[in-house]
């Protein structure tokens, strides 16, 4: 194995185990500078041992890097592939889960370095690649959400520059703009119109005054507002609670459901073609069950998305899978099942 993908596979599966953010940054930051050197440096300074001398290498990625370029497993890396065989799957899937994950060409909901994601929106896309994906939509936050170093006008606009370069080198994988819009008090949408119309996905959610500290009349008529516009597809974790400390370290351990109109929201979803997204990330599973099957019955479309904010993340998809399968979602109410034009031709029709 070369030695920047041995680093890059330790971070993956960190990641995947949900590991301390500082640990992980360590092997991606560790990759990043070895990806960097030509490769006769790389393999001077393997044989001579000054991996270290370099900037952003510890004795502990070098130790990783060094004994992958001799042709052997690193230990550490070893000890993390042990330990995912031991634990098994991330969960036990039924039969129909274990089709609906087969059936999964994409994921609508995945952050990066641009806003508050741990890697570079082409790390992400290639660990999306290397996971079967045919799919992904970049949907940093917006600049209202500053705590999570949201996107301004300014910065989304290089963001789509950066996609539309990244297309030819990426094929046949398409890797598609987006924006996760942070809903307002006022029920509008914290992005200029001119830039909705010009990402491919708009997942809208709401991030403020969560946990009980808006009443459920507040709540829902910011939700039907921001379901009038039309670039919203997705509704994105809708109740916003969080049932665990999760690996973000800005985030409270736990919050209580948003109270809103379910009935009222899921509605309007059904009415627009909206789909609401099954929440895959183990701190929120949001929906709940409850409201999940409420929304099934509602008729409303459901994107399995992993809100992912690391690439070893994006193997979280099965924790959406067995919630998405146990309320009774066929792969036709999953919109991340879809073949890319028929998703394309969703994402554009103003519902």
């Amino acid at each position: 194995m070369h030695p920047v993908d041995a680093l890059r596979r330790t971070a993956f599966l960190l990641e995947r185990e949900q590991a301390a953010t500082p640990r992980v940054k360590a092997f991606r930051t560790a990759a990043a500078v070895l990806a960097g050197l030509p490769d006769d440096e790389l393999a001077q300074r393997l044989g001579a041992g000054t991996l270290t001398e370099l900037r952003g290498v510890g004795p502990k990625t070098a130790a990783v890097a060094v004994q992958a370029a001799q042709g052997l497993q690193p230990d550490y890396l070893g000890e993390l592939e042990r330990r995912r065989e031991e634990s098994g799957p991330l969960v036990d899937l039924d039969e129909d889960g274990a089709a609906l994950l087969a059936a999964l060409r994409g994921d609508l909901h995945v952050h990066s370095d641009w806003s508050d994601g741990g890697s570079p929106p082409q790390e992400v896309a290639a660990t999306a690649v290397e996971l079967g994906h045919e799919y992904l939509a970049l949907t940093d936050h917006s600049g209202g959400l500053r705590v999570a170093n949201g996107l301004s006008p300014r910065r989304l606009e290089r963001q789509l520059d950066l996609v539309a370069s990244l297309a030819e080198q990426l094929a046949p994988f398409r890797l598609l703009s987006g924006i996760e819009v942070d809903i307002t008090e006022a029920g509008g949408l914290d992005c200029p119109d001119e830039l909705l119309e010009r990402v491919d996905v708009v997942v809208a959610s709401v991030h403020s005054r969560l946990g009980g500290r808006s009443s459920s009349e507040e709540m829902t008529a910011r939700m039907l507002g921001a379901l009038e516009h039309p670039r919203v597809r997705v509704l994105g974790h809708c109740t916003g609670r969080l049932v665990s400390p999760g690996a973000d370290e800005h985030r409270p351990a736990k919050r209580a459901e948003a109270p809103f109109d379910a009935a009222a929201v899921f509605a309007r979803c059904a009415q627009r073609g909206v789909a609401v997204e099954v929440n895959s990330r183990p701190e929120r599973l949001d929906p709940p069950m409850r409201l999940l099957r409420q929304a099934l019955e509602a008729g409303c479309l459901v994107s399995i998305d992993t809100d992912a904010h690391a690439p070893g993340q994006l193997d979280w998809r099965a924790f959406g899978v067995a919630r998405a399968a146990g309320a009774g979602a066929g792969p036709e109410r999953v919109v991340t099942t879809w073949p890319l034009q028929r998703l394309l031709g969703w994402l554009r029709d103003a519902g």
